[in-house]
């Protein structure tokens, strides 16, 4: 009966240490301030923005597919290799991150329709950049109608001489 007991009172003692670890390793993650993400500094305008990296890479997506007729015949424009495939990716996404880019600092117009139009944006070339992982030459396609039309419409609100 004494070993019973000894070993109760020992498994008991271990029980009671296990939960104070658990809840002092919790204490500490609470305590652990959060890392706060470095201050940006935007430099550049959303005109220098558009032009030097919407357009470029908007016009890589946009040419990347397609059907080109002539007299000399009919070409299926299509990413082939990997690295075609890469660059239109690239460019998909650097128009993703154009979108963030529109949205940082005093870049921003106003917080409505200047926000919905870039997150337009970001998902449009979101939607390219996936279909450049699969591969998907028709939904690279469709992603272009989605990237033009949210470029028409936010120039049609926002375009400056």
């Amino acid at each position: 009966m004494r070993v019973v007991h000894w070993l109760f009172v020992v498994g008991v003692a271990l029980f009671v240490s296990g939960i104070g670890f658990l809840i002092a390793s919790a204490r500490a993650v609470q305590a652990t301030p959060a890392v706060e993400a470095p201050a940006t500094t935007p430099v550049a305008s959303v005109k220098q923005i558009m032009r030097g990296i919407v357009g470029p890479a908007a016009t890589v997506v946009f040419s990347s597919v397609g059907t080109i007729v002539s007299l000399a015949g009919t070409e299926e424009r299509r990413p082939r290799t990997e690295e075609e495939w890469e660059v239109v990716g690239n460019s998909a996404a650097a128009l993703v991150e154009s979108g963030n880019l529109l949205m940082l600092g005093d870049r921003a117009i106003d917080r409505g329709d200047w926000i919905k139009m870039s997150r337009a944006l970001m998902d449009a070339s979101l939607v390219a950049l996936k279909a450049t992982e699969a591969k998907n030459v028709e939904a690279v396609s469709a992603s272009g109608e989605a990237i033009n039309a949210s470029c028409d419409n936010c120039h049609q609100k926002y375009q400056r001489q």
